[in-house]
């Protein structure tokens, strides 16, 4: 087994520091995927990896978390997997570009970070690091892979997991081999149960469901059920490249998939997206959607923010997709909310 160094140690040790002191509300963003990388390399590298994010880093400047899920390894060596149609490799100064623009979370658990082996990951993990970012999903055997990343935010504690159903199964780690962590429920329900213990609130990602399909799987409804049985607040999902319905179940709310993100969206049903803003204290817990244009012919890889009957298409059809999950999304003070 090719050693990683206690990269996730430091970083669950780094990012356990308060982030800020005082109380309030707390404030967590997630987006669905970042993929800086592949033909499209040398087009980014040329405009400068900061310039996907133009349009969004003022939206989230005022979060005290930012996810998103990184779609590729961040590094210059490796040994590609060929078993597989599509491999990503982003250079190793996308990490800082992700920094600057807002993000300190990334979730690895994905059908990606193995594309270019344990080297690769391990070298993506040392990169996140040096830039500031912490990570879920992924390490250098199961026993790290599943970590939490935990943040003491305003004197609350967030715990943050991220687990993988998708191919190939051979990137899942196991005792003695590094890999993205599995989303078997003999896994993610002790977990979960684990983090509830130490967290006041408990986010989720899973990498799951079928590309291109706007409703969620069975499947996948029914680990979020669990999870959220389990002791999960949110479950944040993606894989599909397209949005699914949102469903709020118990006490907990479920992002099916967010879409893509920094991404090259070419097909009109990729075209949309959104930030989930979650808005936590103790006597609210609320999720802001901000709708976003992803469509590469129209904005490249520089997702927009929406607004007016854009904005609206896109609750619209997010709330077409919700409905069969009994939730809706409210139009509120100029913005677009869930309650949970």
């Amino acid at each position: 087994m090719k050693q990683i160094p206690a990269l996730v140690m430091t970083v669950i040790l780094l990012f356990a520091l308060p982030l800020c002191t005082h109380g309030g509300e707390l404030v967590i963003s997630a987006v669905g995927d970042i993929m800086l990388a592949g033909k499209w390399a040398p087009l980014l590298k040329k405009r400068g990896y900061d310039h996907p994010f133009g349009g969004v880093a003022a939206a989230l400047a005022n979060s005290d978390v930012n996810l998103a899920n990184l779609e590729s390894p961040i590094a210059s060596g490796g040994r590609e997997y060929t078993s597989k149609r599509f491999r990503f490799r982003a250079e190793p100064e996308v990490a800082k570009a992700i920094r600057k623009a807002g993000f300190n979370l990334v979730n690895l658990a994905n059908n990606h970070s193995m594309d270019f082996g344990s080297g690769a990951l391990a070298e993506t993990m040392a990169n996140l690091e040096a830039a500031g970012i912490a990570w879920i999903g992924a390490g250098g055997d199961l026993a790290e892979a599943r970590k939490m990343a935990l943040f003491n935010v305003k004197g609350k504690k967030i715990a943050f997991l991220g687990y993988s159903l998708t191919q190939p199964v051979e990137f899942f780690a196991a005792q003695q081999r590094p890999g993205t962590a599995p989303g078997y429920e003999h896994i993610f329900i002790p977990d979960i149960a684990r983090a509830r213990q130490e967290a006041d609130y408990v986010i989720v990602s899973f990498h799951w469901g079928k590309e291109g399909r706007s409703m969620p799987l069975p499947l996948q409804r029914s680990i979020a059920h669990k999870a959220i049985d389990a002791g999960a607040d949110v479950i944040i999902g993606h894989h599909p490249h397209v949005l699914q319905g949102i469903e709020r179940y118990g006490k907990g709310i479920i992002f099916y998939s967010l879409g893509n993100f920094t991404f090259a969206s070419v097909g009109t049903a990729t075209g949309q997206s959104a930030i989930i803003r979650l808005k936590l204290d103790d006597a609210r817990r609320e999720a802001e959607i901000l709708p976003l244009d992803v469509l590469y012919r129209r904005v490249g890889f520089q997702p927009r923010l929406l607004s007016g009957k854009p904005a609206a298409d896109v609750i619209e059809q997010l709330n077409f997709l919700s409905k069969p999950l009994n939730t809706e999304i409210k139009s509120q003070n100029n913005s677009y909310v869930v309650r949970f």
